[in-house]
């Protein structure tokens, strides 16, 4: 009888410990649900990690949304996530795209990539920066700028045809036209002067030796280390240099009377057609076209340009209606942009 106590009382504690054991695996399951249906966001982000990264944690301590971000590299900036973009569009898995230029936003807007939402934040950001239809917005701009390096330039060029001269021959240097914006700038080039002057320009590029690098910002640091009198970049780029007390300076080309003028390129946010969860990507584009996301930026060292006017930047941040731009919209050069890579490949890199 003793025994069979004994059995029964551990009979007993077992049930209680299984009982235990269930009760605590269906909490956790409870809780590891609830951990997967915490609100989330996917974005394709082509700004660099360093300054995007700190936006979207902002984001994510404001709204307890989680951001989960998808970079790309240096050397494919921009054609990477477009291309990604386009292999996804049957299945989504980006909600929102944040672009460092716009033209290969428009190329997805035309490809039927990108669905319409006109964000209340964006109401006090200019025309000229918006889809008419709503299928992106601009925020943060970046300017097309000469890099020189003052150790070996005393008299700075002061437009991109300079590249031309002789006697900058081997001297100078450019990022691959391929990618990013400098792609960007490539496409504004023939949509500006057509295709006669633009070929004729890249062929002369070719002819002067002008080396071709990886990106924007290899060219700020081989012309701040001296491996170059000069080239092409961005503000973000050649700013960074200017504040690591590096031997360089830049300025915007082409500001004459009858100059073509810099190419100015904001930042741009659309939301991806058949996003998985759409409304944390709703309040992802509200947050990025804030006023506080681009005083954010332009307070960085990327000095990015805020497009808001009533964001107050510092000083040392250039202001667009201080600077003379390239006349072509950004749907001309969005227009230029397969055929100008045709080129490019097939002309100017052979």
């Amino acid at each position: 009888m003793k025994g069979l106590s004994m059995f029964k009382e551990h009979r007993s504690y077992m049930r209680g410990i299984l009982l235990v054991t269930a009760c605590a695996a269906t909490l956790f399951l409870a809780h590891g649900c609830a951990r997967e249906k915490a609100p989330a966001v996917v974005v394709y982000t082509a700004l660099d990690e360093m300054y995007s990264q700190p936006i979207l944690s902002a984001f994510t301590e404001q709204t307890g949304i989680r951001v989960l971000p998808v970079y790309d590299t240096e050397a494919s900036k921009t054609t990477g996530m477009v291309s990604r973009l386009v292999a996804e569009r049957d299945r989504p898995r980006a909600d929102v795209f944040w672009n460092n230029e716009t033209a290969q936003t428009i190329v997805l807007k035309n490809k039927g990539i990108l669905e319409a939402y006109r964000s209340p934040s964006a109401e006090s950001i200019p025309d000229a920066f918006k889809d008419p239809e709503g299928f992106w917005t601009g925020f943060a701009a970046r300017g097309r700028v000469i890099i020189y390096n003052t150790d070996l330039v005393k008299v700075p060029p002061s437009s991109i045809r300079d590249l031309l001269k002789p006697e900058w021959a081997g001297r100078a240097a450019i990022a691959k036209p391929l990618f990013g914006t400098t792609a960007t700038h490539a496409a504004a080039l023939f949509a500006a002067w057509g295709d006669g002057e633009a070929k004729a320009f890249f062929h002369g590029l070719k002819d002067n030796q002008i080396a071709v690098l990886a990106g924007n910002a290899t060219v700020r640091d081989q012309v701040a280390a001296g491996e170059y009198a000069w080239g092409l970049t961005d503000t973000d780029d050649a700013n960074g240099a200017v504040e690591d007390g590096r031997p360089a300076k830049w300025l915007y080309p082409d500001q004459g009377p009858d100059g073509l003028g810099t190419l100015v390129i904001p930042n741009t946010v659309a939301l991806v057609k058949g996003a998985p969860h759409p409304d944390a990507a709703q309040k992802l584009i509200d947050y990025l076209l804030s006023p506080q996301v681009e005083e954010a930026l332009s307070k960085m060292r990327s000095i990015q340009i805020p497009l808001n006017p009533n964001v107050v930047a510092s000083e040392r941040v250039p202001k667009v209606s201080d600077t003379r731009t390239m006349a072509v919209t950004f749907d001309e050069i969005a227009a230029r942009m397969e055929s100008t890579a045709v080129f490019v490949k097939e002309e100017f890199l052979q």
